[in-house]
C-alpha cells in the first residue's frame, strides 16, 4: 500500500506545479504561500508537503517559528518542468494513463491481454490505434519517451562504439530524443527516425527542429512498408511491445534489409536467466500485458529471436542503469 500513496504523492505534487512554484520562488516558501501558489487547500498543502519533506524530495526550514519549504537537488532535477531531465510528463502520463490500466491487473493476469478496452473503452486490436487514440495521448507518450531518453540515451547509444555507421535508422523513433543523441555523439552520422505519420507529424510539431539538420523522417509502418536503407537500425524499446512471432517478423524484414557489415542495435531491460529479477523490470513485464502485445525478456530469450530471424554475431553490453541492457547484432 506504501507504495501506491507514495507514488500518488508524487503524481500530484508535480501535477500542482510545487516544485516549479519553489524552484521560481528561488527561495524557501511557507505551506500558505505555496498553497495560494498552486490554488490549493491551506490543509491539503501542509499535508503533502510533509509527505514530500518526509520522501526526502523537499527540505525543510524553521525561522522565527515559521516552516518553510525549498526543492531538494533532485527535485529540481528531475521534478521541475522546465529542467532538461525533467520527469514531470512521464509522471503525468503513468498518473493518467498508465495507473488506469493497472487498475484492470486482475483482469489482465485472468485473460492474457492488454486493458484498453475496459480502461478508456477503445480496441486494441490495432494496439497503436489504442495507445495513440488522440493527439493528447499521442503527445503525451511521446513526452515519457522523450524523457527517458534524455536521461538514458548517451548511455545506451554508447554502451557500443557506433562511430563506423554513418547511416542510422532509429525504427519507432518518437520523439527523436534518442536520434538527437546519436547526432551529438557521433558528429559524423545522420539518423532516419521511421514511425507512424501522425507520430512524424508531432515530433516535428513539437520535438525536432530545423536546427537538428543531420535527421531526418520517414513515415511508415515498420511491420508493412519498405524499411529505409541504413548501416545501423536501433529498436530501443520496441520489441517489448509484442510477441515473439510479431519480432521475428520484424527482426527478419531487418535482416533482409541489412547490408553486409550492417548492424542493429537493441536497447532493452534484460530479465535475469531465471527470471529472478531485476524487481524493476518484474514490474515493467506486469506493464506490458495491461498496455501492449509483449514482455520483458532474458537475453537468451532475445538472442534467439534474433538468431530464428538470421542474425548471428550477438554482443550483449549492460550499462548499469535504467534501461541497462544494449545488444548489438552484426550482420555477416
Amino acid at each position: 500500500m506504501e507504495g501506491f500513496l507514495i507514488s500518488k504523492t508524487v503524481f500530484t505534487s508535480c501535477e500542482l506545479g510545487v516544485f516549479d512554484v519553489l524552484l521560481k520562488a528561488e527561495q524557501p516558501l511557507s505551506a500558505e504561500e505555496i498553497s495560494q501558489a498552486v490554488g490549493a487547500s491551506l490543509d491539503g498543502t501542509q499535508r503533502l508537503l510533509a509527505a514530500c519533506a518526509g520522501l526526502q524530495l523537499l527540505i525543510v526550514h524553521h525561522d522565527k517559528g515559521q516552516v518553510l519549504y525549498s526543492n531538494t537537488e533532485e527535485a529540481r532535477v528531475f521534478l521541475t518542468r522546465s529542467s532538461p531531465l525533467s520527469l514531470c510528463q512521464s509522471i503525468q502520463y503513468s498518473s493518467r494513463t498508465i495507473y488506469l490500466c493497472w487498475h484492470y491487473l486482475t483482469d489482465a493476469v485472468r485473460s492474457g491481454k492488454n486493458q484498453y478496452e475496459k480502461a478508456f473503452g477503445v480496441s486494441s486490436k490495432d494496439l497503436f490505434q489504442a495507445m495513440y487514440r488522440s493527439d493528447e495521448e499521442l503527445v503525451k507518450f511521446m513526452h515519457l519517451m522523450n524523457s527517458i531518453w534524455n536521461i538514458c540515451g548517451k548511455n545506451v547509444i554508447t554502451a557500443f562504439d557506433l562511430s563506423p555507421f554513418k547511416v542510422i535508422c532509429d525504427l519507432g523513433g518518437c520523439s527523436g530524443a534518442l536520434a538527437k543523441q546519436c547526432t551529438a555523439v557521433y558528429p559524423e552520422c545522420t539518423v532516419t527516425i521511421f514511425d507512424l505519420p501522425k507520430v512524424v507529424r508531432m515530433s516535428q510539431e513539437h520535438f525536432v527542429s530545423v536546427a537538428d539538420q543531420r535527421i531526418s523522417f520517414h513515415e511508415g509502418d515498420f511491420f508493412k512498408d519498405s524499411l529505409p536503407v541504413a548501416d545501423l537500425y536501433i529498436l530501443a524499446r520496441i520489441l517489448h511491445d509484442w510477441t515473439d512471432e510479431r519480432c521475428i517478423k520484424l527482426l527478419q524484414r531487418i535482416y533482409e534489409a541489412c547490408k553486409p557489415g550492417g548492424a542493429v542495435l537493441l536497447v532493452e531491460a534484460l530479465l535475469n536467466e531465471d527470471g529472478s529479477g531485476p524487481l524493476t523490470v518484474q514490474l515493467y513485464s506486469l506493464n506490458m500485458l495491461v498496455q501492449t502485445e509483449g514482455r520483458e525478456r532474458t537475453d537468451a530469450q532475445y538472442a534467439a529471436l534474433l538468431t530464428t530471424a538470421g542474425f548471428t554475431n550477438i554482443q550483449h553490453c549492460l550499462t548499469g542503469k535504467i534501461y541497462d541492457a544494449v545488444m548489438e547484432i552484426v550482420r555477416d
